[in-house]
């Protein structure tokens, strides 16, 4: 039985990965950054909720530290009934390159050589650092650095593509949790929560939105 880390968040792309790796045999070690986000806590009690049962439970990692003062939406929660939040609010410089070092670290202080993540090809302007294209740099950069190794099965998928393959895998879709903007409640306006309602209408488990006129 393999052993793997995953980087696992609550939301659908890493939950996907989740119950695939499940599904393939993998003895998963799923890790839960806590980078200081404003919906850590639920983000956190979905991440124990949806993962599948038969795994081991999440490893909780604080490194919010580092981003103490940040201005990102991300972090400092916006009042949506009065401020305007653009894209750009919702980054958080170098975090997705941060959580792979940290995952490598871990990783090869427990004896494990493979890190998997549920990053996909972002259509977002400011998350340079998920695209495919930054994901297949990483991989020669990690080569000569040590033996951990990153797997991002989606890296060149859409959501559409994975909600397909969650529904596939019996992913508890309704329960994850991805929204950018609220600590609570999805707002259905950040740009996570306009991708993942429309690639679920695209996978048939939405409404899709009336026609006027």
């Amino acid at each position: 039985m393999k052993k793997v880390i995953l980087l696992a968040s609550g939301g659908l792309d890493s939950t996907t990965v989740a119950y695939s790796l499940v599904a393939e045999g993998a003895d998963v070690f799923p890790i839960f950054f806590d980078y200081g986000q404003h919906c850590v806590e639920t983000e956190w009690s979905r991440a124990n909720e949806v993962l599948p049962t038969t795994m081991r439970r999440p490893e909780r990692c604080d490194i919010s530290d580092l981003f103490r003062g940040s201005s990102s939406r991300l972090i400092k929660e916006a009042d949506l009934w009065t401020e305007e939040v653009a894209d750009d609010d919702l980054y958080v410089p170098y975090r997705t390159m941060l959580f792979f070092a940290a995952a490598a670290a871990r990783a090869q202080t427990l004896g494990i050589l493979e890190v998997y993540t549920g990053f996909i090809n972002s259509n977002h302007a400011k998350e340079i650092d998920c695209t495919a294209e930054f994901m297949n740099k990483l991989d020669g950069l990690v080569e000569n650095i040590g033996p951990v190794r990153f797997h991002s099965p989606f890296r060149y998928s859409s959501k559409t593509d994975v909600a397909q393959a969650a529904i596939g895998l019996g992913v508890p879709i309704g329960r994850t949790y991805s929204c950018q903007a609220a600590s609570d409640f999805p707002c259905g306006a950040c740009p996570n929560c306009v991708e993942r309602l429309r690639a679920l209408e695209d996978a048939g488990l939405a409404y899709p939105k009336a026609k006027v006129g």
